[in-house]
C-alpha cells in the first residue's frame, strides 16, 4: 500500500510544487516533518544541505534553528543562481557555490562546527551512486557520535520509484555500510514513521 501511495506522489510530481513560505522545497512534506522533530530533539549547532535548488528546505532549516534560538545552516550546490532571496539573505545561512565533494566543503564544516554542538546534515545534490559515496567519505568522518545524516533519494532506482535510474544513493548507502560497518546505526523508527520516505534505508545516526 505504501509504495502505491509512494509511487502516486513522486509521479503526479506534486512534491515539485511544494513550498515553503513561497519558495520551493521540492521534499514530501513527510520527510520535512521528521527533520524538524529531528532537529528539535538533536538541538544543531549545524544543519549542512548538500544541493541547495531554489532554497525553500534551506529557509525551512534555518527558521526551525531560528525558533530554537541558535545554530547556522551551510548549504553547497554547484549553481546558487537559482537560489531564492528570502533563503540567501537569512542570517543563519552560508552558502557555498561549489561541488559537495571539495575538500574546501570539508573544511567549512569543520570550521563551522568547531563549539557549535551537533550536526544535522542531508545529501541532496548528485544523486548517482559514485557521487553520493563519495559526499560520504567526505563527511562521516568530520561527524561525531550522535550526529544525524539523511541521504534522500534513495528512493530511486527502483525503491520504488525511478526503476530505470540506476545504481544512485541507496546503492551507495548500501556499499558504504558494507565497507564502514558499525560507523552508523539506521534509525528505521523513524524512517517509517510516517509510512514511506524519499529516504528509504537513508536516515542514519553517527556511531
Amino acid at each position: 500500500m505504501f509504495d502505491d501511495i509512494h509511487r502516486w506522489y513522486y509521479d503526479t510530481k506534486v512534491w515539485t510544487t511544494t513550498t515553503w513560505l513561497g519558495v520551493p522545497a521540492m521534499k514530501s512534506v513527510q520527510d520535512m516533518w521528521s527533520y524538524q522533530e529531528i532537529i528539535t530533539e538533536l538541538q544543531p549547532g549545524l544543519v549542512v544541505e548538500f544541493g541547495v535548488a531554489a532554497g525553500g528546505a534551506t529557509l525551512f532549516y534555518a527558521g526551525i534553528l531560528d525558533q530554537l534560538g541558535h545554530g547556522r545552516v551551510l548549504g553547497v550546490d554547484v549553481d546558487l543562481s537559482q537560489v531564492h532571496r528570502q533563503a540567501a539573505d537569512h542570517p543563519r545561512v552560508v552558502l557555498i557555490e561549489g561541488s559537495s565533494t571539495e575538500p574546501a566543503v570539508a573544511d567549512r564544516v569543520v570550521e563551522m562546527r568547531a563549539g557549535a554542538g551537533p550536526i544535522f546534515a542531508v545529501l541532496d545534490s548528485d544523486h548517482h551512486k559514485s557521487h553520493v559515496l563519495a559526499e560520504l567519505e567526505l563527511l562521516t568522518p568530520l561527524l561525531e557520535p550522535g550526529d544525524y545524516l539523511i541521504v534522500e533519494d534513495s528512493n530511486i532506482s527502483g525503491h520504488p520509484v525511478l526503476p530505470d535510474w540506476g545504481p544512485g544513493p541507496f546503492e551507495a548507502i548500501t556499499e558504504f555500510l558494507a565497507a564502514h560497518p558499525g560507523v552508523y546505526r539506521q534509525d528505521t523508527e523513524r524512517e517509517t514513521k510516517f509510512g514511506w520516505t524519499f529516504a528509504p534505508e537513508g536516515f542514519l545516526v553517527r556511531i
